[in-house]
Order: C-alpha cells, then sequence, then structure tokens
C-alpha cells in the first residue's frame, strides 16, 4: 500500500537553484530533483475507501493562487542533524491551504498532525554527518534565495516505504482558482479511470 501526502510542486527554475547547493557535505544523501516538493501533510497508509474520501475532499477545496519563494537554508536535528532544508516564504495563503487540507484529513478520521507546519524543501537526509560539517556548510549558503513563482495547484503524491526521498508518484492534481492575468501550469486535473489505490 503506498503511502499518500499532499503537497506543492517545485517549477523548474527553482529545483535548478536548488540544485545548485547539492554537495560538499560528507554523509548527505541528496534528494533528486525531479523529488523536490514542499509537504503539506503527510496522510500515510490508508485503504482505497479512505484515499477516494480524501481525493473527493480535496477536490472541493477552492482557493486562489498564490506566489511563493524559498530562502534560506537549515537542517533538522540540532546536536544531530538528519536533514537539510531550504526555507519556505511564509504567505497566508500557503498556512490557509494547509490548513484546511488538515480539517479535511481530521474530519476523515485521521489523527491530527503531531507536528507544527514548517513548511520547507528537503534537500538531503544526512547520515553520520558531522555537527562541525553541518554548521561549515550552512554558514556557506545562509543567504539563498530563489526568485518568486506561482503556486497554481497542489498534488497528492504517493511514495514506497523507503528510507525517504522519492520516488514519488503523482496520484491526483488539484487546480487553484486562477488569478487573473496570472500563468500557470497549464495542467487540466488529472481523471482517474478507476479508484485511487
Amino acid at each position: 500500500m503506498p503511502r499518500l501526502f499532499t503537497a506543492l510542486e517545485i517549477p523548474r527554475n527553482a529545483a535548478m537553484s536548488l540544485s545548485l547547493l547539492r554537495g560538499g557535505l560528507p554523509g548527505a544523501r541528496w534528494i533528486d530533483v525531479e523529488n523536490y516538493h514542499i509537504t503539506l501533510r503527510f496522510i500515510g497508509d490508508v485503504d482505497g475507501r479512505t484515499a477516494d474520501e480524501i481525493v473527493d475532499r480535496l477536490d472541493r477545496i477552492d482557493r486562489p493562487e498564490f506566489s511563493l519563494t524559498l530562502n534560506g537554508i537549515g537542517s533538522f536535528g540540532s546536536k544531530k542533524p538528519h536533514s537539510i532544508w531550504a526555507g519556505v516564504s511564509a504567505v497566508p495563503e500557503l498556512h490557509a491551504l494547509q490548513g484546511e487540507i488538515e480539517r479535511i484529513c481530521q474530519r476523515l478520521g485521521l489523527a491530527p498532525d503531531p507536528r507544527k507546519f514548517t513548511p520547507h524543501v528537503t534537500l538531503a537526509r544526512l547520515k553520520a554527518s558531522r555537527l562541525d560539517d553541518v554548521v561549515h556548510y550552512l554558514s556557506g549558503r545562509g543567504d539563498f534565495q530563489t526568485s518568486p513563482f506561482n503556486v497554481s495547484r497542489f498534488v497528492l503524491l504517493s511514495s514506497k516505504e523507503s528510507v525517504g526521498g522519492g520516488p514519488y508518484l503523482t496520484e491526483e492534481i488539484f487546480p487553484l482558482r486562477e488569478m487573473a492575468g496570472a500563468s500557470s501550469y497549464g495542467v487540466k486535473r488529472l481523471q482517474p479511470e478507476k479508484s485511487l489505490l
């Protein structure tokens, strides 16, 4: 059974900027560029009926497009760092979308997400990286920033049980309400021919 989560995709230009941060840190396992994303809500392993209900509810979300910037980098795990991430500009529309998805999941009987929502893009998983090496790596890259990009949709992704980092499969695409004059990905919602799982 695949593990499900909702996410925002990272456009190619921003992903290329992120890819320039790869390397220079012993013990880092770098995430493949095509697997960069911003997790909105980890759902986990659910049965087919629950997955279909989640898709149905997510499809009813009616929120406007918004703009994001990726800026700054850091690590999770203060004394024993376990991952490197790029930060995401805090915009109200992002938190509102994430909050609505969280409420939908709880209404369908999923346990509340125990972690506070901290939008980020995971760049690397760390295994036995020394704290000094991590501090040195971060100190030279703290001014990282991408150009703003438009977020016109969110997606439901699945992954197989693994150590994390992909590969991910896009199960569903959920468009956001287009802003007048804004360009979008130009991709319509996928219509599944059968049940999701």
